[in-house]
């Protein structure tokens, strides 16, 4: 009997000895925290999340031997969602220093943003891309565009094709459509892309039209552009050049009545929107340019920059710009009514700020967003959804990230409030996980104050 209880101690021991050995040292225990579904809106409560090797291994109620783990961070009161896609993104070109790349990307992750689209591709970007997920650059998870498909880099059909190979060959991950492209060259170029499987992205070429835009099933069509003047009855006989500012001139021609079909062919064809509405908000829109670079954001971006900003604001709709302000309210109202019925009726929305444009600095201009899409009428769950499930959907990777689940990839913020029951909780953040890499406030505070700094003197 006495060695029976001997060898039933002994077993114990090694199993509670085993279940130890399990906790690997570089396993992080986030505690208590509640985590947000983003496909439901609803709140898992008080759990208890493993991350190791950058990827979340267990979600519990309870975990055994908590103060085995190294590192711990506690979530006690606070909220756990996948981070956030910036899906219309511009990463610095090579003549930028590494310097300041490197901090604009650190701006993208210090508001959340964990996957950026940059939407004007350039080779040294395939670099940036590896690195990023090599872990050798701290950084959001990045897809790149090719360099850019416009009138001026793809005037004929040769060179469409050309151009279009080529791209897909170097391994961007899709094709950027600018303006200026004619109707046939588009058309080679699109036949071109499904032949050698890669998408594209983008602006709608007056010479393609809207109609046709979604018939050759964008992946996205970024700003919604081109759908105001698809809202133009034929009957007007306008000339498509003399659209303006993202069919602005044609604002009092624009027939609401036709917005029903333009978003079923969106619908039929699955093209994703990105809105980019904060550009209609801010720089083309009624606002002081003074207000606009006095919000405190301002201080990360260089001294040179924001004067260009100022110049090129007053341009368009500084006090000697004679800008229609009426007409720009009519304006704003059916780019809210189309954002509306496109994420109700049409194949999905995708959060997208343009930054950094005028007056959107990286990663803080997506509040900006998100304020735009909720006025456009968008629920909170909605706007979460086009910047988390929506992105990983539309780059098909659902199982790598936009969710908090086990086995997915680290990317997550934790949050001090409830964003579903109020966006400017996604202001709040305790702190970002980056590939399972974690960045407390005050870490990401730090380093932003050294990018103030640095901004100051350029």
């Amino acid at each position: 009997m006495k060695r029976a209880f001997l060898l039933i101690t002994a077993l114990i021991v090694i199993s509670c000895s085993s279940s130890q050995e399990k906790i690997s040292a570089t396993a992080t225990l986030i505690t208590d925290v509640h985590i947000i579904d983003v496909r439901n809106g609803t709140i898992q409560e008080n759990r208890q999340v493993v991350i190791d090797s950058g990827k979340i291994k267990s979600i519990t109620e309870t975990v055994s031997n908590p103060e085995g783990y190294t590192n711990i961070i506690s979530g006690k009161g606070n909220y756990l969602m996948p981070g956030l896609a910036e899906m219309h993104a511009h990463i610095p070109s090579p003549n930028t220093s590494q310097e300041r790349i490197e901090e604009t990307l650190f701006l993208y992750l210090s508001n959340g943003i964990t996957t950026v689209r940059g939407m004007l591709g350039h080779p040294s970007h395939l670099v940036l891309r590896e690195k990023a997920q090599s872990g050798e650059l701290l950084s959001p998870r990045i897809f790149t565009s090719s360099p850019s498909l416009n009138g001026n880099s793809i005037k004929t059909n040769e060179e469409a094709i050309a151009k279009v190979t080529a791209y897909q060959k170097a391994g961007y991950d899709f094709l950027k459509i600018h303006p200026g492209i004619q109707k046939e060259v588009f058309d080679t170029a699109v036949k071109t892309a499904n032949e050698v499987e890669i998408s594209f992205a983008g602006h709608v070429p007056v010479a393609v039209g809207i109609k046709h835009a979604l018939e050759s099933k964008y992946a996205s069509i970024d700003h919604v552009d081109g759908f105001l003047e698809g809202l133009v009855p034929a009957s007007e006989n306008v000339n498509p050049l003399e659209n303006g500012f993202f069919g602005f001139n044609f604002t009092p021609l624009a027939d609401t009545s036709n917005i029903d079909a333009l978003v079923q062919l969106a619908k039929e064809n699955e093209v994703w929107i990105v809105a980019t509405q904060s550009l209609y908000e801010r720089w083309f829109a009624p606002v002081d340019a003074d207000t606009l670079l006095a919000a405190p954001e301002m201080k990360y971006m260089p001294a040179s920059t924001l004067k260009n900003w100022k110049e090129r604001k007053n341009e368009y709709t500084g006090p000697e710009a004679n800008f229609n302000v009426v007409q720009w309210e009519k304006f704003i109202s059916i780019r809210k009514e189309l954002i509306l019925k496109l994420q109700e009726n049409g194949h999905g929305m995708l959060l997208g700020s343009d930054a950094p444009q005028l007056f959107n600095v990286p990663g803080f201009s997506i509040h900006h967003e998100i304020q735009g899409m909720a006025r456009a009428g968008l629920t909170s769950l909605q706007i979460i959804q086009s910047g988390t499930i929506h992105p990983a959907t539309y780059f098909e990777m659902e199982d790598v990230f936009g969710e908090v689940k086990e086995g997915m990839v680290a990317d997550m913020i934790l949050l001090n409030g409830n964003p579903l029951e109020d966006l400017e909780a996604l202001k709040k953040i305790t702190g970002v996980l980056v590939k399972g890499t974690w960045l407390s406030k005050e870490a990401i505070d730090k380093k932003l104050a050294e990018i103030a700094t640095h901004a100051a003197v350029q």
